[in-house]
């Protein structure tokens, strides 16, 4: 069996490491262009929290209200596309709303509700 022929989480040009933004975050390697479908962060089942099941790629992107990816959903997947030229070392992020947190957090919600992914 080639090297090529087993599963990876992450797409080449991907990785993981410490982000200042969150804990981990998913980081580029190599030049990615805009326009380019990393993959599938999250598949919809209504068996897990919140309904949707989120895979490597989705684990690891943090937010951001200047970002970098957009989400795509098509049927019961969500995918991440560029929207536009990341460059090597930069961290990929989205502008996300999954769930809410709601009642006493370290956010701002002052006893109300924050979207979170």
């Amino acid at each position: 069996m080639e090297k090529n022929d087993f599963y990876t989480p992450l797409m080449t040009g991907l990785t993981v490491k410490d982000s200042c933004i969150h804990g981990l975050g998913l980081f580029a390697t190599k030049l990615i262009e805009k326009g380019l479908v990393l993959g599938v962060s999250h598949k919809y089942d209504e068996r897990f929290q919140n309904n949707y099941i989120r895979t490597p790629l989705g684990g690891f992107i943090n937010h951001s209200d200047d970002p970098n990816l957009v989400l795509i959903e098509e049927g019961d997947l969500k995918y991440v596309r560029t929207t536009r030229d990341v460059k090597v070392g930069e961290e990929l992020t989205l502008k996300y709303t999954l769930y809410k947190v709601c009642g006493d957090t370290d956010f701002e919600t002052k006893g109300g509700c924050v979207d979170m992914i």
